[in-house]
Order: C-alpha cells, then sequence, then structure tokens
C-alpha cells in the first residue's frame, strides 16, 4: 500500500502525538497538524493530503464543519 499524506486536526496535543506517531509507525506521513478549524482548513488547501483525520470538537469551525 501506497503511504498516504495526512493531516491531523485535534485540539488535544496528547491525541495528535499519538496518532502522529501510530501512523508513521504505519508508514504514513502527517503533513501538517493543527489545533483548529480555521487553520486545518488553511492546510487542506495548501497541502492537498491524501487523507484529513478530524475532531469533531475542534474550535472554530469545527471538524464536521471542515469536513463539509
Amino acid at each position: 500500500m501506497k503511504p498516504l499524506r495526512i493531516v491531523i486536526a485535534d485540539d488535544e496535543s496528547l491525541h495528535s502525538m499519538s496518532l502522529r506517531e501510530q501512523l508513521e509507525t504505519m508508514g504514513h506521513r502527517v503533513v501538517g497538524e493543527a489545533e483548529d478549524g480555521e487553520t486545518a482548513l488553511k492546510l487542506l488547501r495548501d497541502l492537498h493530503p491524501d487523507l484529513a483525520i478530524l475532531d469533531i470538537k475542534i474550535p472554530d469551525p469545527d471538524g464536521i464543519q471542515v469536513a463539509r
């Protein structure tokens, strides 16, 4: 399987760090991390990742709004 380029958006830094570590262990590449929806949207527009993992409770806008 080809490694995925992934953006993580989570306002809990321990969750992001743990998820990043797991994904990188699986051979994927985390290309960006965000703590809020606005930053997540910017990263998604700029980096065009293969996958975005979004916490639905991130602030302004929340993860569901970012996914839309």
